[in-house]
């Protein structure tokens, strides 16, 4: 419970805390409502499933997480995948997969994985985060404007082609209703300063709704038959064999997808506060918050950057907050949910297009494709691309292996393996005694040395220990080396026995030298052969 003990020796739950961590606790509960349900609607579940989720892992996460003012729920980035599962497994099968996504996330905490998370790329996660948003835009299409597309089709392009050939047939109140949503979340922010505009817009338009009840416009009670006025009970979910199998796949995308999107958000509390998150119990919160989630009737979380952002905007400074915002949407369910009949559909499908435009990050979008390096560019574009017309699963998997690639070959290029003359050698050292025969190579290497430099450094030395009688290799500048390495000194030992070329290491790093007599590779060159400074290097004429 880093977050809350952290908080409590910190004194943030002492009375003059008490009033602005209450205030945005109940701020960001009331923003977390009208996100709650859009989300779970849009994810192909209920709208009351996705309060329940805000409730259950925003208290854990708030108890149990790793950083102090992170506020978790369904969140837009879900969308897509959660979408996928609940159509092919119904929402038995999504709540099977939080749950066991949520174990993932707790091992993952447990053997400290937090810190690997940080290293995908930026142009992967902008890839692909623009992408949902992409994909979450044109989702809301349906509600936005009314329309009664045909259904069934199974990739992207055929599902914008269904909705633009029903949009002659928009419902014309459904989409004056949305645009007016649009409007009012757009603008209210001028005049209500501290009133979600979210939560106007759904009560502005929901009485308008309630007070002329336009035929044709979907509604939470048209549509789902309105939010129970209760909370949910625990119920153990029935376990199968080859269900868990099945969904092993989608747990993992979800677990990964969570990770990356709870620890993004804990890093923008930082920066907004100056404070720093612990990545490994973040994850764990996250884990048990998934755990316990679809055990309550919820799905998955994650950390939410806007809500985390409102909170920290209004005032919050630990975990308090966190735990109002529970409460908030608590006595909202208790009190106010049979109201939540009359919320137009259209209203939670404008709210959702400022989610999409959010989550697009234009800017950031068109900046990386205008200063990056052309490389990072293709990365960033593949992912996109995927994203829209693959899945989301493929997209991660493919730009994260082409990153990869991509910082293997810059770790190549950044590799010198250079001669070094005798002349070089007496300027670098001032040894002006030195005195070595001509048949002496040297070459000093600079940079790791890994399996994507071995073919080149052979390539360099060929010639060098068939000619030489000595062949020295300096390494004080190669910080690290793996298997392939290792191997290439035994290859380069054994062609330079044949040749009758004797081989000298000189400023062997401890960790490298280690490693070399780990595989025996230090005993089979000799104690004479592995000098500690290259000043040290006389050799008999």
């Amino acid at each position: 419970m880093i977050a809350y003990l952290e908080a409590k020796r910190a004194g943030l739950f002492k009375k003059p805390h008490w009033a602005n961590n209450l205030l945005a606790g109940i701020i960001v509960g009331i923003v977390a409502l009208p996100l709650a349900m859009a989300f779970a609607i849009a994810s192909g579940a209920k709208p009351e499933q996705g309060i329940y989720t805000a409730i259950v892992a925003g208290g854990i996460s708030s108890l149990l997480g790793g950083s102090r003012l992170q506020i978790s729920g369904p969140t837009g980035a879900f969308i897509v995948i959660l979408a996928g599962i609940t159509a092919e497994y119904g929402i038995a099968g999504l709540q099977m997969a939080t749950l066991m996504a949520g174990f993932i996330l707790l091992m993952m905490g447990l053997v400290r994985f937090g810190a690997v998370i940080k290293y995908i790329p930026d142009p992967v996660i902008v890839g692909f985060t623009s992408g949902i948003a992409i994909i979450i835009w044109v989702g809301q299409w349906k509600d936005f404007f009314g329309l009664n597309p045909t259904l069934g089709a199974a990739h992207f392009h055929e599902k914008v082609w269904d909705l633009i050939v029903a949009f002659p047939s928009l419902h014309l109140q459904t989409t004056l209703l949305a645009l007016l949503t649009l409007l009012i979340v757009i603008y209210s922010p001028r005049v209500f300063k501290r009133t979600p505009s979210p939560l106007i817009a759904m009560v502005v338009v929901t009485a308008i709704q309630a007070s002329f009840n336009f035929k044709g416009v979907a509604t939470i009670g048209s549509a789902f038959g309105g939010i129970p006025q209760s909370l949910p009970e625990f119920e153990f979910l029935p376990i199968r064999f080859s269900q868990v199998l099945q969904l092993i796949g989608p747990a993992f995308t979800i677990a990964l997808l969570g990770a990356i999107e709870s620890l993004l958000s804990a890093v923008v509390a930082d920066s907004m506060t100056n404070t720093k998150h612990d990545s490994n119990q973040e994850l764990i919160g996250q884990g048990v918050a998934n755990i316990f989630s679809p055990l309550f009737g919820g799905f998955a979380s994650t950390g939410a950057i806007a809500r985390t952002a409102t909170n920290i905007r209004n005032g919050a400074t630990g975990p308090l907050a966190g735990i109002v915002h529970t409460i908030t949407l608590i006595v909202i369910v208790l009190v106010f949910a049979p109201l939540a009949a009359h919320i137009p559909l259209c209203t939670l499908s404008a709210i959702l297009f400022i989610v999409a435009y959010n989550m697009s990050e234009m800017h950031r979008f068109s900046h990386m494709v205008r200063t990056a390096p052309k490389a990072d560019v293709v990365v960033l574009i593949i992912t996109f691309l995927l994203t829209i017309l693959t899945d989301l699963v493929l997209a991660v998997n493919i730009g994260v292996m082409l990153a990869a690639l991509l910082f293997m070959k810059r770790m190549s290029e950044a590799v010198s393996i250079k001669q070094q003359s005798i002349e070089e050698l007496i300027q670098e050292t001032g040894n002006k005694s030195l005195i070595l025969p001509n048949n002496v190579a040297i070459f000093t290497m600079e940079g790791p040395f890994f399996f994507g430099v071995t073919e080149r450094l052979m390539t360099a030395l060929e010639t060098a220990h068939t000619h030489a009688d000595i062949l020295v290799l300096r390494m004080e500048n190669v910080p690290i080396i793996d298997a392939t390495g290792l191997q290439t000194f035994w290859d380069l030992m054994k062609k330079c026995e044949l040749n009758h070329t004797r081989l000298i290491l000189c400023q062997v790093r401890p960790n490298i030298l280690e490693k070399m007599q780990r595989a025996g590779i230090a005993q089979k060159l000799g104690e004479e052969n592995i000098i500690r400074h290259i000043h040290m290097l006389n050799v008999p004429v």
